[in-house]
Order: C-alpha cells, then sequence, then structure tokens
C-alpha cells in the first residue's frame, strides 16, 4: 500500500481547495471562443446540458453531471473516451482487459467489465443520442466532439437501456453552429502520428455540412523480448460526415454517417499467479513463475504478429426535430449500426498456449426513438416518449490450449470452437415531468416501462489430440427468455437563491437478464441464464455559484441499494481430480450498499488563473454473495476472502488541476498547466485475487499551448504520467483454468507534440 502521507496530501490539498474556493468541475466556453480569450475572462462560463434530453443550464438540473468541452477535453491530454479517468469523481473508465476496441466503465461502483456478447453494459453510452449497445467499439476516439456529459446514478427513465450505473453521452459539431475548418498533426512517444481535421460550411441559410476524420497510430509501449514486436499500439482510421437541413423555420434534420476501422497489434498484460499445466502423469507443472520485479513492459505471446485486432464500425442517424407550436415539438432519433471484430486475445500473455482466443463478432442494430415535448413556457415541462432497438449478434470464437493439458511433458492438442447466435429485441415506453409548483420549488417525475426479449443459439465443440479424440463433443444450447421491468424516478429541488439550489432525489435502474456465454457442458447450459440486476439510488446535492460568477462547486452525497449483481466467477467442479473440469457461471450473485459522497468545483483565480478539482469517496460492500466457494467450508475450492472487495470501486478519488495563461500582446497567449490525480485500492476482478489488486496511486500531468492572437495557429504539448508511476487498470482472472491472473498497466511517462492550424470561411 501507498504510504498514508501520499493519500493525506492529495485529499488534503482538495479539500482545501474545496473550503477556498467552491466551484464546479468541467466548465468550458463555446468551442468557437479562443482559449486566449477564455482565459483572459472575470467569470466562469455558462454551462448546458442535455441530461434531461432537453438543453438547461447545468446548475438546474438535479443530476450529478459533468461536462466536457472541446478545449478542455485537450487539457485533459484526451484522446479518447478513456482520457476522462481521474476527471470524474467516483468513475472508473480504461480499455477492457486485453482488447484494444473495448471500455470498461464503472461509475459509482456499477458497470460491466466483461465484453462477451451476452453481457450488456451497466453503463449507457451513447453518441449524438444514439445508444451503443456493446462495449466493443466504444472505446470512442474524441476527434470531433463538441461536448461529453457524464451522468452519475442510474439513469432509468430518459436512458433506461441497461444504465444502472449511469450514463456517458457524446455529443459531435453541428455544422450550423461549428463553421470553418482545422488541420491537426501531433508526435509522441511510441512512434506515435496523430491527423484530425474537421471542416464545417454552411452551404445557405437551410443547409450546413461538416467533415470530420482522424488518424491515428503508435506502435505500443509493450515489446515482446525474444522477437522484438511492439503491442499495445493502436492503428485507427474514423471519419464522420454530417449534413444538416432547416428547410423551414418548424422543422430541421440531421443526418450522420460514420466509419471507424481499427488494425491494432495484441494487446498483452503480465501474469501475476505461476500459470500451471496440468500433467496426467506428473500432476501439476509450473510453465511459467510470474516475476518478482516490477513490471518492465516486456510480454510473450503464443500469436503470430499478423495475427492482431481488427474492428470496423461503421453508422447512419437521423436526427429530425418537428416544431408543433408555441408549446409542442417532436424529435424522431433513427439510427442503423454495425460492428464487425476478429481478435487474437493472448489471455495469459505468455508464449505458452493455455488461455489463447480468437472473438469474431458481426453485430448488428437498428434502434428508434420518438419524443414528444411540452413546454408551457413557464412552469410546465414534460416528455413522452418510445424507444425500439433489434439488435442481431452471431459470433465464432476460438479457444486454443494445447499447452493445457499433457501428458509425461508431451503437450495435448486442445481446440474449442463456439458459435453463438443472439437477437435481442428492446421496447420502452417513457414519461417525465418538470413542474415549478410554487415559486423556487420544482417536482419532477418520471416513469419508463422496459422490456428485453433474448433468443439465443449456441454449439461448442472440443478437438482432443489423437490419444484423446474420442472424447471430442458438441454441445448445443437454445433458449428464449424476456424480461421487463418499471422504472421510475422521483426529484424534488428548491432554488435559495439565484445562485443556489439543493435537491433530494430517487431513482431505479435495471439491466436486463441473459444467457451464459461460456457455457459449455449439457450440465450448464440447463442453468445458462440469467435474471437482471436493479439499483435504488438515493441523492440529495447542492449546487452553488458565488454573486460575481468566479466560483461554482457541486456536492452530492448517495446511497444505492444494488440487487441480484451478475457475476461471472471461475470455478474448478472437481479440484481433486487429476483432470480439472472447469466453468465460468454466471450468478446473480450479489446484494450491495453504496455510499458516496462528491464534490466537483472551479475557481478563477484572477484573470487568468483557473483552479479546478474533484473529490469522491465511496464505500462499496456486499451484503451477501451467493457463491459457495465464500459460504460452504465444506466446499473444496472454499475460501471466504474471494469476495470481500467490490471491483473498480476504490473508496477514494481526487484530482486537482491549476492552469495559468500569460497574454504574450501581439505574440498571443501561452497556457501552463497541469493535475495532480489520486485513486484508491482497486481490485480489478470480481473473484479477488491479490496479483489482481492495485494499491492506491497518484499520477501527474503537465501541459502546455500556444495560442496566436486570432487563434489562427496552436502548439501543444505535454507530459502524460509524468512521475512514471507503475500501476495496473484491468485484470484478466480465470483461476480455474491454468491459474490465469493476467494484469494489464497503463502507459508508462509519455509526452506528444501537437501543431493545429485553424480555418474561417
Amino acid at each position: 500500500m501507498k504510504p498514508a502521507h501520499i493519500r493525506c496530501t492529495t485529499l488534503s490539498l482538495a479539500i482545501v481547495m474545496a473550503l477556498a474556493a467552491p466551484a464546479l468541475q468541467a466548465q468550458d466556453a463555446p468551442a468557437e471562443q479562443a482559449p486566449a480569450t477564455r482565459a483572459s475572462a472575470t467569470q466562469l462560463d455558462a454551462i448546458t446540458v442535455t441530461a434531461r434530453r432537453r438543453t438547461e443550464s447545468i446548475m438546474d438540473v438535479p443530476v450529478a453531471v459533468s461536462a466536457f468541452g472541446e478545449e478542455q477535453l485537450k487539457d485533459l491530454q484526451a484522446t479518447d473516451i478513456s482520457g476522462l479517468q481521474g476527471a470524474v469523481p467516483n468513475l472508473n473508465i480504461v480499455q477492457g482487459r486485453g482488447s484494444s476496441n473495448t471500455v470498461n466503465v464503472f461509475i459509482r461502483g456499477i458497470g460491466q467489465p466483461d465484453s462477451l456478447q451476452t453481457f450488456d453494459p451497466g453503463v449507457g453510452m451513447y453518441v449524438d443520442d444514439v445508444y451503443y449497445s456493446r462495449i466493443n467499439g466504444a472505446l470512442f476516439s474524441l476527434f470531433d466532439v463538441q461536448q461529453v456529459e457524464v451522468l452519475r446514478g442510474p439513469q432509468g427513465t430518459l436512458y433506461g437501456k441497461n444504465s444502472t450505473g449511469g450514463a456517458i453521452k457524446v455529443a459531435t459539431k453541428n455544422p450550423f453552429d461549428d463553421q470553418g475548418g482545422a488541420v491537426e498533426v501531433g508526435v509522441g512517444s511510441f512512434g506515435r502520428t496523430d491527423f484530425r481535421a474537421y471542416l464545417g460550411e454552411q452551404l445557405s441559410e437551410r443547409a450546413a455540412f461538416s467533415i470530420a476524420g482522424a488518424y491515428l497510430k503508435n506502435d505500443g509501449y509493450v515489446e515482446d523480448p525474444v522477437t522484438g514486436e511492439d503491442y499495445n499500439g493502436e492503428d485507427t482510421l474514423a471519419m464522420r460526415g454530417k449534413l444538416a437541413l432547416r428547410p423551414t423555420d418548424t422543422f430541421s434534420a440531421t443526418l450522420s454517417v460514420d466509419y471507424t476501422r481499427q488494425d491494432n497489434a495484441l494487446t498483452l498484460g503480465q501474469p501475476t499467479a505461476p500459470l500451471i499445466r496440468t500433467d496426467l502423469a506428473f500432476g501439476p507443472v509450473v510453465l511459467h513463475a510470474p516475476s518478482t520485479d516490477d513490471y518492465d513492459f516486456e510480454s510473450r505471446t503464443s500469436f503470430r504478429p499478423d495475427q492482431g485486432q481488427e474492428m470496423t464500425h461503421k453508422g447512419f442517424s437521423a436526427n429530425l426535430e418537428w416544431d408543433l407550436g408555441e408549446q409542442w415539438s417532436v424529435k424522431s432519433i433513427s439510427a442503423w449500426r454495425k460492428l464487425d471484430t476478429s481478435s487474437y486475445i493472448d489471455i495469459d500473455a505468455s508464449e505458452w498456449e493455455l488461455g489463447d482466443v480468437l472473438v469474431e463478432v458481426d453485430q448488428e442494430q437498428f434502434s428508434q426513438e420518438l419524443q414528444l415535448q411540452y413546454d408551457n413556457g413557464g412552469n410546465l415541462q414534460a416528455i413522452f416518449g418510445a424507444y425500439y432497438m433489434n439488435e442481431t449478434l452471431p459470433s465464432h470464437q476460438e479457444a486454443y490450449a494445447s499447452d493445457f493439458f499433457g501428458f509425461a511433458g508431451t503437450p495435448i492438442a486442445f481446440l474449442r470452437t463456439i458459435d453463438d447466435d443472439l437477437e435481442t429485441t428492446s421496447v420502452a415506453a417513457f414519461a417525465h415531468a418538470n413542474w415549478e409548483f410554487a415559486p423556487t420549488w420544482t417536482l419532477a417525475a418520471g416513469l419508463r416501462y422496459s422490456r428485453d426479449e433474448k433468443d439465443y443459439q449456441r454449439t461448442t465443440s472440443t478437438f482432443w489430440g489423437p490419444l484423446f479424440a474420442a472424447i471430442n463433443e458438441t454441445v448445443a444450447f437454445s433458449g428464449k427468455q424476456s424480461w421487463d421491468a418499471w422504472t421510475p424516478s422521483l426529484s424534488l429541488q428548491k432554488a435559495f437563491s439565484d445562485n443556489v439550489m439543493g435537491y433530494v432525489s430517487a431513482n431505479r435502474g435495471f439491466k436486463s437478464g441473459g444467457f451464459n456465454g461460456r457455457a459449455n457442458t449439457a450440465l450448464e447450459t440447463t442453468s445458462a441464464a440469467f435474471e437482471p440486476e436493479v439499483v435504488w439510488t438515493y441523492e440529495a446535492g447542492v449546487k452553488m455559484r458565488s454573486d460575481d460568477g468566479r466560483f461554482t462547486a457541486n456536492f452530492a452525497a448517495f446511497h444505492s441499494s444494488y440487487e441480484d449483481f451478475q457475476a461471472r466467477v471461475s470455478e474448478v467442479l472437481n479440484p481433486d481430480s487429476p483432470v480439472p473440469t472447469f466453468s465460468f457461471p454466471v450468478l446473480n450473485a450479489a446484494e450491495m450498499e453504496i455510499n458516496g459522497f462528491e464534490f466537483e468545483g472551479v475557481a478563477r483565480l484572477g484573470d487568468a488563473t483557473l483552479l479546478s478539482g474533484q473529490v469522491g469517496w465511496m464505500d462499496a460492500s456486499y451484503k451477501s454473495f451467493a457463491d459457495l466457494r465464500t459460504t460452504d467450508p465444506a466446499n473444496p475450492s472454499y475460501d471466504p476472502t474471494l469476495h470481500e472487495h467490490v471491483p473498480f470501486s476504490p473508496d477514494w478519488t481526487a484530482r486537482v488541476a491549476l492552469q495559468h495563461t500569460f497574454q504574450l500582446g501581439g505574440s498571443g497567449a501561452l497556457t501552463v498547466g497541469g493535475d495532480v490525480a489520486y485513486r484508491g485500492d482497486t481490485w480489478l476482478s470480481v473473484d479477488n485475487r491479490p496479483g489482481l489488486m492495485q494499491e492506491g496511486y497518484t499520477t501527474a500531468g503537465l501541459f502546455t499551448a500556444w495560442d496566436s492572437p486570432q487563434y489562427a495557429w496552436q502548439i501543444r504539448a505535454g507530459v502524460r504520467n509524468a512521475t512514471d508511476e507503475l500501476y495496473k487498470t484491468e485484470g484478466q482472472e480465470f483461476s480455474s483454468v491454468a491459474n490465469i491472473q493476467t494484469a494489464y498497466y497503463a502507459p508508462p511517462r509519455n509526452w506528444y507534440l501537437s501543431v493545429r492550424r485553424n480555418f474561417s470561411f
């Protein structure tokens, strides 16, 4: 564990800042305003969000929400959505385990780290109000973003699709609002080469278009010490085009098409426990003993260099709005998306073939949402809506484990193939109203009905070497089931003055059930379905802004009651047998209680200095966990410590950032900034394994940016992980198979330099 004084110093700094300068996290000026102008302002810029499906001041929304504009995302040094790590209290957002195209998101202790196609995400991910149903393809590259909003707590009414933990909304640039163009090139550590471009043009009073693209490449920060091959890199091409139309004063349409292609090398981690072969003659044999030294970003793999991780992600959406008069409007959001992946994943991160897999996914989804909105221009606003989504998700997997079993030192060839086909149909209807029933008092209430139906078919076959070919088998399974739920929301807010608002709220979230995509035996398929999980969250908060507009602050306290947590565990069914039989059941295992507190703030100190910070505290604990390995001492695998800690739920998260702009007269402006962030002890798997725990750590970042007088040019340089902290971000836990326990690490210290040219027309 880190020395106590490090934790105390970081938290003390954040608390002192909170007391001295109350403020609100994530304030940003409109994207077209020059940074030099923002830096010399005397007030913080007003922020609007769409957390309740309409544009409102962030100060008036009874929701814990953080918002980030384009320039602030740059100051966070975020190149993809995982760059929000540390910038939002009680948020864990990192690249998924062993995969370069997935994202692991937990908000307030609730999420879903498993990218297997039969699991739904626990945090809803949205781009321009379109729901992304997989955590595959959700590690968004940030290249034409207008604003990112992070909504904390269940969003069961307005964002009801599997948003038990919260929602992350990405809004891309509007061609009518973001006109002009920009070209940016960058270089950096590990052979980094970036290229980004944006062009927005208004064709007439009634039409505008934009086109944006990015090419992001780096060689990677992990190396195979024998072959010299580089891993954990990126090769991404992404494009988006938009056409915005306003043919009449009462109708508007925005059509959007996007395409992303990735062709990345493997993502490798480090084995943290001995890798063990089961030898039918000699018994257990250790193939690999983990190093006792610090990880040096060197890993081996059994895959060839041409066996990497490919993804193609594309889609089309149409956002239509009709103004029906002074009080009523209609909105339609139609979207089609297609995701294709072919990823080799070396789960054991070694030269041995123990947990090596190929996962190919061919996903397609269509969604349609209709909203009827009412606003009487005074004390009542309401929204009524309906939602439909159909997702087809065939997949093919191959598992290679020819080093797992052996006889007298000779490996026994083993291959498992899996072909799945999952179809999900989701329908929902919802309503939400906001009523100022008395001066300074506002009541909001909402209700959503959701129903998910899943039709699942699975065939898995095993192929052993010649001596054991007689035990080859094929297991088939099919199932169809539906789940539904009512998810209400209620809030009461009081405006104590023009600058202080307090609220209390209660929200219910629902994530549908599913089928275990790792059921490999006839015994397992009889209980392959798992039930939904639900959460109730009760919250109280205060939002404040100083009279002079220089300081703003958000405080929130919450209590969550979380039931039927969907937990994938790893079991050996016959631990005393010389040939272990392993399984990966999905249990509705746990009841949880989560309590927490959050602070976010920004303070403008003088005309050119900005101080911001966040503090999050959380106590997530199991009230019960239905796993015989922890509850039954007679179980051969009994271990009462397996579920003492909730994964991805550090007790403290804190960050302090400071930046100052020096005006250079006719030479523009120079901004210098930096941040320090702390994250408490974090367990990286449902089954708590010592090697898959990251002790509390502190990181730092630095940046500087020069802007020309009219913001025609920007030169930016920065260092991430400036102290070269070594820390884990994710973990693979399949301990029943060769004792696999693999940790993945954040990049070491790295730098970048970029040059941007802005154009106006």
